[in-house]
């Protein structure tokens, strides 16, 4: 991009991934001001990190200062120790105390989230007090009000919140304690980000609020910041599946060798696993001998159960995700995802029944026993999915057991666990019904 070329917000939006570092700055800085604190405001952690260190010292002070202190210190979290002690000096006394009590959390626990900065109000204030605060709050660098929290003003601890519709609603005299709700949902400090989330969707909530131990109230965490952890996590869940390891960085801000890094252990270890496939086809070398036919299904054999475990593990890791099914609930899966195996099997075992005997028909390509063959591939098809589908559907329970990532059941790792399995029902099968014929 020409240093003299000038670009819309729209336009520097929509090609900003694409841009190197100092291209970044350049596009940044040829921003109106108004559109470029607009645009600096929206971009993520890790990009305005990346502007503030490209940008010269003397303006880091001005945009720095702009973020609020949660903000900050996801800037901060995604700079060096040399880079965040700077930045840290650039805030105002206030302001860095803030920023370093949140640096002190866990980046993914509510703490973490949390932003300090909330309307408070005292239980024995007038509703009619109440409101010409709130009118001055508005006025101040607050976080986004969503909610009033009525606060102890001698231990901070939370007594209740109101809303406007509740201030709105009651008579200028009352008391808010009389007006307050005192039902509160609220998180600990140190309850992780995803469990948040699930809290602020399960209750419809804007913003809910952080205390400590003690009840004191440290922050809150509003539904703006809970869309990014979705996001984030969501992404890393899909990556996962996919058989690798999350990205730390968005994927064309990932160096080569670090992607490399990121997909070679899994890709590794799938490889591996693939090997006892070709182990367990070399175990049956002589029954594909006598009867080479048998080689033409593997390939529909074991990808037909790879896919149907992959699908089960994607169902169930996705159910987990969403509060929808817990680790008590194995098995009622196991009896469901059994009887979909059997049927989903028995339609695949239809389907090539029907093309074997087709073929025959048309092209005669089966030999004599072909009655035997289709048999064989149907009930082998319908084994092997059912087979799979349990698999995939308990693994990923096996592995929040243990406690980790149930999104590390990937999809790739059930289809090489299912593989050989798959070969094990196939050749077994075949040595039932073709024995005396082919075998």
């Amino acid at each position: 991009m020409a240093p003299d070329e000038t670009l819309t917000v729209d336009e520097l939006r929509e090609i900003w991934a694409a841009l190197t570092p100092d291209e970044r700055l350049v596009g940044f800085e040829s921003l109106h001001r108004g559109d470029a604190d607009d645009f600096f405001l929206g971009l993520s952690a890790e990009d305005q990190a990346q502007i503030l260190h490209e940008m010269p010292a003397t303006e880091r002070r001005l945009w720095i200062r702009l973020l609020a202190p949660d903000d900050a210190a996801d800037v901060l979290q995604e700079s060096s120790p040399v880079g965040r002690k700077e930045l840290l000096g650039l805030l105002d006394e206030h302001t860095r105390t803030e920023v370093a009590a949140l640096l002190a959390y866990a980046e993914d626990a509510a703490g973490g989230l949390m932003s300090p900065r909330f309307v408070r109000l005292r239980p024995e204030m007038t509703v009619d007090e109440a409101i010409r605060y709130l009118r001055r709050q508005a006025q101040e660098h607050v976080e986004t009000i969503y909610y009033a929290y009525v606060i102890d003003t001698v231990e901070q601890h939370l007594r209740g919140v109101v809303s406007f519709r509740d201030l709105f609603a009651s008579p200028s005299d009352r008391r808010l304690s009389e007006v307050m709700r005192e039902d509160v949902i609220t998180v600990p400090e140190d309850m992780d980000q995803e469990a948040v989330a699930k809290l602020i969707a399960r209750h419809d909530l804007n913003a809910i609020p952080v205390v400590d131990a003690e009840g004191r109230m440290k922050g809150i965490v509003t539904v703006d910041d809970i869309v990014d952890v979705v996001q984030q996590e969501a992404t890393e869940d899909i990556q996962k599946l996919g058989g690798m390891e999350a990205l730390d960085t968005p994927y064309l801000q990932t160096g080569l060798l670090a992607m490399v890094k990121k997909r070679a252990g899994w890709l590794s270890a799938l490889f591996i696993g693939e090997m006892l496939t070709a182990s367990a086809m070399s175990s049956y070398e002589e029954e594909i001998a006598r009867a080479v036919v048998l080689a033409l299904f593997v390939p529909l054999i074991i990808s037909s159960g790879g896919n149907s475990g992959s699908q089960a593990t994607t169902l169930i890791i996705r159910a987990m995700a969403l509060g929808e099914i817990a680790l008590r609930d194995w098995w009622r899966i196991v009896r469901r995802e059994l009887a979909a195996g059997f049927m989903l099997g028995s339609i695949l075992g239809t389907l090539g029944l029907v093309r074997i005997v087709a073929w025959q028909a048309l092209f005669h390509t089966y030999g004599p026993h072909y009655v035997r063959v289709a048999a064989t591939v149907a009930l082998s098809l319908v084994g092997v999915v059912t087979w799979g589908t349990i698999s995939g559907s308990m693994l990923p329970f096996v592995i929040r057991r243990l406690g980790f990532d149930p999104a590390s059941a990937s999809a790739p790792f059930v289809a090489t666990l299912v593989d050989v399995s798959g070969l094990v029902i196939y050749f077994n099968v075949a040595q039932v019904i073709l024995r005396g014929t082919l075998l």
